[in-house]
């Protein structure tokens, strides 16, 4: 198990060491001056004076060798210094963690509506495959594959709060305004989560365990709530893991749609004004942060399942 641990700790650490390397080189490779970029975010003109760009250069230290500016960048990143945001003047690192809270809370509640709705659903399609009640769960969940955010999120504003008028149809203000854009985001990963289980529960129940657990005359209900939930679920975990890296910062129409301030309306808005600091800073931390939820969520899957464990030792 420690030489794992120790596997997974390298992975870890090379990987922040590249993702460190690729944020720092957003403003060099999106195009243009990055110096000439800075200037125009801050005046709002597309000619700026040479003199004032050179100065801003020779000020940031963009006039050393770029070996040099990586190795100021990192020190400071390392330090918890990401910056200072060209948009809003605020240090970055603040921001992006104001926005990590905001993702996470929306990601957490998303990720619990999917599991709640996708267990029951595909362990029941899992029990009768091909029946009435699997076909009817297929159909639905593909459905919901199929419709994209950008089309649920302005029909559930116009259902739960113009028609109905009990949600706020945006904000960030509370319970009642997570609830409507967690139900949008929860539609598609309960999808896949319900397609998982069914195939993990399908592979479960046909399984020699579970046929003499029936002849020692359990019912089929306490057959898989004793024997199968325990490795039906572990698929799960690793594409529960998956979902949430993505939707830390991938929920970016949902967030610009209902006006919540997470981690994909802030990239967005930094896109939108060449905010370069906040970039940088969004781009690592997200990156960064997956591959640690994956991590822990595959070393969460050895832990549970030895089987697994010995797979990766031998």
């Amino acid at each position: 198990m420690m030489k794992i641990l120790l596997q997974r700790l390298a992975f870890l650490t090379a990987t922040t060491f590249v993702v460190s390397i690729l944020a720092f080189l957003v403003p060099y490779v999106s195009g243009g001056d990055p110096v000439r970029t800075i200037l125009q975010s801050r005046v709002g003109d597309l000619a700026v004076d040479q003199d004032a760009v050179d100065a801003l250069r020779m000020k940031l230290g963009l006039d050393r060798p770029l070996h040099e500016q990586y190795g100021i960048w990192l020190a400071d990143a390392l330090r918890g210094d990401l910056g200072i945001s060209f948009a809003n003047k605020m240090p970055v690192e603040g921001e992006v963690a104001r926005a990590l809270g905001v993702s996470a809370t929306l990601a957490a509640v998303s990720l619990a509506f999917a599991l709640l709705l996708a267990f029951p659903l595909g362990t029941l399609s899992a029990i009768r495959p091909g029946g009435r009640f699997d076909t009817a769960a297929t159909f639905v969940t593909q459905t919901f594959v199929a419709v994209p955010e950008y089309w649920m999120a302005p029909m559930a504003i116009l259902l739960f709060s113009l028609h109905l008028g009990v949600l706020p149809s945006a904000g960030w203000r509370g319970p009642s305004s997570v609830i409507m854009p967690a139900l949008v985001l929860s539609l598609r990963p309960m999808a896949y989560f319900t397609r998982v289980t069914r195939a993990a529960m399908i592979d479960v129940l046909s399984a020699p365990y579970i046929t003499a657990a029936l002849s020692r005359g359990l019912n089929m209900r306490q057959t898989v709530l004793h024997h199968g939930v325990r490795n039906g679920v572990m698929p799960v975990l690793t594409l529960f893991a998956m979902w949430l890296a993505g939707l830390l910062g991938g929920s970016v129409v949902v967030e610009v749609i209902f006006s919540i301030p997470g981690m994909g309306r802030l990239l967005y808005e930094a896109v939108i004004n060449k905010d370069i600091p906040m970039l940088q800073g969004g781009f690592v931390c997200i990156v960064i942060l997956s591959v640690v939820i994956t991590t822990v969520a595959d070393l969460l899957h050895m832990f549970i399942n030895p089987a697994v464990r010995a797979g990766h030792v031998h």
